[in-house]
């Protein structure tokens, strides 16, 4: 590049979107979404877990819509790269039987600076949790017939505000 040429190259964001049975290394993750970059001020990342639901949760049973989930997830995380200037995500999504204690879900959001990369994975979170199509299932310590899970209205409220901006 010449030195008066005053064009900025702006590296592309990648967007990683996974949906696999095992289990995930968020250190590792994080490393590759960081590795080699000078751009990046500030990692947000968000782990979600599988709860016990009060010691009676033997596991949670996640099942997806194979290539639509993708897509879907995709189509999320592309709308937050542009939305909030982002220079990467990832995002990761477990399916099968986990235990409580287990990983379920990964976001991770960089950015230049920290509120765009918060509000990156957490505009990401909150749309995973409503537009995503999985669906869970409880299983019961006791053996009894698991429920299935039904969405929240604390999911769907937390998604609205992100329509204001």
């Amino acid at each position: 590049m010449a030195a008066d040429d005053k064009t900025i190259h702006k590296q592309a964001a990648p967007v990683t979107v996974r949906i696999q049975s095992g289990d995930f290394d968020i250190s590792e993750e994080i490393k590759a979404l960081t590795s080699d970059r000078v751009d990046i001020g500030a990692v947000a990342s968000f782990t979600g877990l599988c709860r016990d639901e009060g010691g009676r949760l033997s596991a949670l049973e996640l099942e997806h819509y194979p290539g639509m989930a993708e897509r879907a997830i995709r189509a999320i995380a592309e709308d937050a790269v542009q939305r909030f200037n982002l220079t990467g995500i990832t995002a990761i999504h477990r399916f099968g039987k986990i235990a409580p204690g287990g990983n379920i879900v990964l976001v991770i959001a960089t950015a230049p600076h920290r509120q765009a990369a918060f509000d990156g994975a957490s505009f990401l979170m909150d749309y995973l949790k409503t537009d995503a199509p999985f669906w869970k299932k409880e299983h019961l310590k006791d053996g009894g017939a698991g429920e299935w899970v039904s969405a929240k209205d604390a999911d769907d409220k937390a998604k609205l505000r992100w329509l204001k901006t």
